[in-house]
């Protein structure tokens, strides 16, 4: 495995996939700890899946999620399913006890 460092500009427009395969959206941003260790914190993404966000970001730009939730980089980006189903439960029940990790945007 190729261990070089890659610069964070080179998410941008990648897809997102859930790990069985289901197109989720476009890395359009990334949110960066500045604070800290400046590692990406999160992916805003975009051209979201209607099929799986339309009830739910109608009228919305798009989505941030926890870069904790990717699985793997390459040239697409793989994220775990259980995490669509908690970006869904958030999003639709924003006053509920979860993180402020993932927001619409």
């Amino acid at each position: 495995m190729d261990d070089t460092p890659q610069k964070i500009t080179t998410l941008v427009g990648r897809e997102v996939y859930s790990n069985e395969g289901v197109f989720v959206g476009e890395v359009a941003d990334v949110r960066l700890d500045l604070t800290g260790s400046r590692a990406v914190t999160g992916l805003a993404l975009t051209q979201l899946n209607d099929e799986l966000f339309s009830d739910v970001v109608a009228g919305q730009k798009g989505v941030i999620l926890p870069y904790r939730w990717v699985r793997a980089v390459g040239d697409i980006v793989l994220i775990n399913d259980v995490t669509l189903h908690d970006v869904i439960e958030q999003m639709t029940h924003p006053d509920g006890e979860e993180s402020d990790d993932s927001a619409i945007a």
